[in-house]
């Protein structure tokens, strides 16, 4: 792991690894996160110490004394959490609103989807200054600031106004979209000249950089590039200079596979393949999400078992959708829209004994996932739009009988990882989705297994533990 030169580090995310719950007697306690970003900043706080600032839920309102809890969590830990102060009101308007009405589709290019609130911006910039004034309490002269994702980019700005002159880091988790979708925000240079606040910013993939780029060179007069063709780019706007690079995430490796050969998942895999002896298990697993593409993964799939009826009664989709932002109409719309979906297949192709597609919206333990990542024999991962997909990566990790084929969208960041190896599609192409599962289904072993062990060789070198020291080195640089 790189070492930075000196000071701590200070992380702020839009969430803590802990969260505020109430529990059935009414009492609170905190529950814990996971995912990508716990994984991967957790190890490199533990070595550096120092600062993990961010929402530990509603608190406020509940009048619960979330720095208590706080203490004894960080008991044996040698860094510190810091939770921040946002009222639920503007909690809603700048994640709710802001964050994910208008950003979050307009960075996957979903314009269509977005909505342009003056109200949520200005909670935006207010929340994000309560994360600028929670870390400037908790800030040493020589610590490094990592700030993480889109709900959180005008902070460095904010810390910037206050005379910080730390150095900051931004990662963004998400897409970059291409200019003429970026400039249909009405406070495009406003968010440009935040993230030039940054001392460096990173994305997931080249795309994403040059269209951060292009926006640049739009947007802000006076920038100037250097080395624009490598990994790393330099800018320079108003006398200030600004790293740009190239940085895809992933997954801690060794920590999915070796859970894969576990009992307990090797138990839970063999019950789910015998409930499906005779069938060919293929898997979708997403967040509820329209950028997920799983309307029309489902038409994909009607088209598929209309048009080869032999298929019938040999394979099952099992598609598990995991709740999110339910609260947003978009989302119970897609919701509804997909059951319905469903409801309709399995309506007109269920043969006694058997039906096309087993259906769960709700979360799953890691011990449940891996089962069903070592069970199937496809995996559908095909976003319309995605910064990374994180899913690919963990159903290759999990794979460790390598029997399994990896169809991905052409869209997934991880597409530029795994392009040679994985089956590549069009989400928007269904007859490209339908002849992409016939291939999958008819795939050699050997095949299969080459293919695999490709990707999991790829995902092995440039792990979770990579992408942390990649960009700590550019900090450096």
């Amino acid at each position: 792991m790189q070492d930075l030169k000196k000071g701590r580090l200070i992380i702020a995310s839009n969430r803590l690894p802990v969260i505020l719950k109430k529990s059935i007697d009414s009492s609170y306690k905190l529950s814990h996160a996971s995912g990508g970003l716990v994984t991967a900043m957790t190890p490199v706080l533990k070595k550096y110490s120092g600062v993990w600032v961010g929402w530990a839920g509603n608190y406020l309102e509940e009048d619960v004394g979330v720095n208590e809890l706080l203490k004894k969590e960080e008991k044996d830990l040698n860094y510190k959490y810091r939770p921040v102060d946002i009222s639920l009101n503007d909690y809603e308007l700048y994640y709710k609103g802001f964050s994910n009405e208008t950003l979050w589709p307009l960075f996957h290019n979903m314009p269509g989807y977005c909505t342009f609130k003056l109200n949520s911006y200005k909670a935006y910039q207010k929340v994000n200054k309560i994360f600028a004034i929670t870390i400037m309490k908790n800030l040493m002269a020589d610590d490094f600031i990592w700030i993480h994702d889109y709900h959180l980019i005008n902070t460095a700005i904010e810390l910037r106004k206050s005379g910080i002159k730390n150095n900051m880091a931004f990662f963004l988790h998400i897409p970059f979209p291409p200019l003429e979708t970026f400039n249909r925000m009405p406070w495009r240079v406003e968010i440009i000249t935040a993230l030039l606040s940054y001392d460096l910013i990173g994305f997931h993939t080249e795309l994403d950089k040059n269209n951060f780029l292009e926006v640049i060179e739009a947007l802000i007069e006076d920038a100037v590039f250097y080395d624009k063709e490598l990994d790393i780019t330099t800018v320079v706007s108003k006398n200030t200079r600004h790293k740009v690079g190239v940085f895809p995430i992933s997954i801690d490796y060794n920590e999915f596979s070796t859970q894969a050969e576990s009992k307990e998942v090797t138990r839970i895999t063999n019950d789910i393949k015998s409930s499906y002896a005779g069938e060919k298990f293929i898997l979708g697993i997403d967040r509820l999400d329209y950028s997920k593409g799983i309307p029309q993964r489902l038409r994909a799939y009607r088209s598929l078992l209309a048009k080869n009826p032999k298929l019938r009664t040999k394979i099952k989709l099992m598609q598990i959708m995991i709740p999110s932002r339910e609260d947003i109409d978009k989302y119970s719309e897609l919701k509804s829209e997909i059951e319905e979906l469903i409801g309709e297949i399995n309506g007109k192709f269920s043969q006694l004994g058997w039906i096309p597609i087993q259906y769960s919206y709700d979360s799953l333990s890691r011990t449940e996932l891996l089962a069903y990542y070592r069970a199937s024999e496809i995996a559908l991962v095909t976003p319309l739009k995605d910064g990374m997909n994180l899913i690919a990566k963990e159903y290759c990790a999990a794979n460790i009988d390598k029997d399994g084929v990896l169809i991905l969208s052409e869209f997934a960041g991880a597409k530029c990882q795994f392009k040679d190896d994985a089956l590549i599609v069009n989400p928007y192409d269904e007859e490209s989705v339908v002849n992409t599962i016939k291939k999958a289904l008819s795939m050699k072993a050997q095949e299969k297994r080459k293919r695999m062990e490709n990707m999991q060789n790829n995902i092995k070198k440039f792990d979770v533990f990579w992408w942390v020291d990649s960009f700590l080195k550019a900090v450096k640089k």
